[in-house]
């Protein structure tokens, strides 16, 4: 059983995928949202089982005896599956009510089926040659997202994600087959699989292929300074790609990251090296850099690009630290930091389809004319900036004992001093949105236009409501996800 559901994970979205493209009877907007609703749900479930069925692999085929293909399921995989999986469908039903006058839906739900095909892949591949495939093809499948507008703008986007990904690729492309050949077996394993005798007197040159395959799986999670494709793909995309694209995809990289990092190379090599040292250097350089761009632009959904750019740092700087707390804070924001970000950009892709304002300016008094959708927003927000008992503070918290505890004379105390300074900053771009949307008063001696009512339909409320509600519930229980990540943490340090 758990054989067929290690095939079906990835290829039941990718088979809807192509019946969304082909079918004639699904060429109509109705009958095609219905199916794609169907088609994440059922993903969604297929996931849930695959995860009950515990820990297993199968090996699909071999590239060569050494290359094995392998999907496998442990307890990493699972948690970054079902958040995944769980994200795409609430994004997805935001999606119907957005995308309701767009030409070119039948292109996009074709993609966006595919690029989830490509996520489940990923998380349950067994093997750094596995992992690369279907990074390399979340890649492919997420870059029609980007482009789904066609304009000269979405197309520039394009090439600029596309060009960033595949140089990021083929940096961790190096890793891949450098440590596929000193690894004392293709499969990961918690803690690391190098082989002593790789180890023993290529230290210096093991370390430099870290580091450049560290920094090209960075790329996907927009880690300096390979950051730059984030801040002009994620604004041009529509609002669901958008959301997904910075709460999901984001954390392809980070998933790739820990892969390298803690179940093949392993902490205990990097501990206490250079690469360490420049690794947590360039986090909180990209969490420093990336709240300030924030802070300074004045595009609503370039704003909240670049403040993915700061907070997937958050998580970066926590899984480099390599201590137990610090691993597990980096871990609870992953999840956290998904449904606050997805929650955003739903509220931006809101804001945007119902008045067409793009610019921060232009949103006094839009707590008047979209109470329900500024309140949500107001609460991921707050939540972002890292506010009890929201679930940004908890992760957040997570990471600053972690830094402290860690020992590490510069970082111990100069990342908490950060991340702090990072928290000051995203109130700085975040809060004034929501208090002038609620407060509008008089802008430059004018009154304010006329504030119609305009709130979204139920269709798109809905996603938002969920979104918003689950960053109290997993603010005061965190123990949700506890759990499973404590089973990670225990097992790979």
């Amino acid at each position: 059983m758990q054989a067929f559901l290690f095939i079906l994970t990835p290829l039941f979205p990718a088979v809807c995928a192509a019946l969304c493209w082909f079918l004639p009877a699904l060429s109509g907007k109705t009958a095609r949202n219905r199916f794609v609703m169907a088609a994440l749900t059922i993903s969604v479930l297929i996931v849930i089982a695959l995860c009950l069925t515990g820990d297993g692999a199968i090996t699909l085929f071999s590239i060569m005896d050494s290359l094995p293909v392998v999907m496998a399921s442990d307890t990493l995989g699972r948690l970054f599956a079902l958040l995944f999986a769980a994200m795409w469908l609430n994004s997805g039903a935001f999606s119907f009510g957005y995308m309701a006058h767009d030409n070119a839906q039948r292109r996009f739900y074709t993609f966006y089926l595919l690029t989830l095909s490509a996520l489940l892949g990923l998380c349950f591949a067994g093997t750094l040659v596995t992992m690369y495939l279907c990074f390399e093809m979340l890649t492919l499948f997420s870059v029609a997202l980007v482009l789904h507008t066609m304009s000269k703008e979405a197309v520039a986007a394009g090439v600029k994600y596309l060009l960033y990904s595949i140089a990021g690729a083929m940096m961790g492309l190096f890793g891949v087959f450098f440590f596929t050949a000193k690894a004392t077996t293709p499969l990961f394993v918690p803690g690391g699989t190098l082989s002593v005798e790789a180890v023993q007197g290529a230290q210096p040159l093991l370390l430099a292929v870290l580091f450049v395959t560290i920094v090209g799986f960075g790329t996907k999670a927009g880690m300096f300074p390979m950051h730059g494709w984030l801040p002009t793909a994620h604004p041009i995309a529509p609002a669901p790609a958008s959301a997904v694209l910075s709460g999901v995809i984001t954390k392809a990289g980070v998933l790739c990251i820990i892969r390298v990092l803690y179940y093949v190379v392993g902490p205990d090599f990097v501990r206490g090296t250079w690469v360490q040292t420049a690794l947590i250097a360039l986090s909180l350089i990209t969490v420093f850099m990336g709240s300030m761009m924030a802070l300074q632009t004045g595009g609503l959904k370039k704003r909240l690009a670049y403040s993915s750019v700061s907070q997937v740092s958050y998580v970066l700087f926590g899984l480099f630290m390599l201590t137990d707390l610090s691993f597990h804070g980096a871990l609870l924001h992953v999840v956290f930091h998904s449904v606050m970000k997805n929650a955003l950009f739903l509220c931006a892709g809101a804001i945007i389809v119902k008045t067409g304002i793009t610019e921060v300016a232009g949103l006094r008094g839009i707590g008047k004319r979209m109470p329900a959708t500024l309140w949500c927003f107001t609460l991921a927000s707050v939540s972002l900036i890292g506010v009890p008992p929201l679930c940004g503070f908890f992760s957040k918290w997570q990471l600053a004992q972690g830094a402290i505890a860690s020992g590490i004379p510069e970082f111990g105390w100069l990342g908490p001093v950060v991340l702090l300074v990072s928290a000051l900053l995203t109130a700085g771009y975040l809060m004034p949105i929501c208090i002038d949307g609620f407060f509008p008063g008089h802008a430059h001696g004018e009154a304010v236009a006329e504030l119609t009512p305009c709130e979204v339909g139920w269709r798109m409320l809905v996603p938002l409501i969920v979104l918003a509600a689950l960053t109290l519930i997993l603010g005061l229980c965190p123990s949700l996800v506890e759990g499973a990540i404590a089973s990670i943490s225990a097992s790979v340090l």
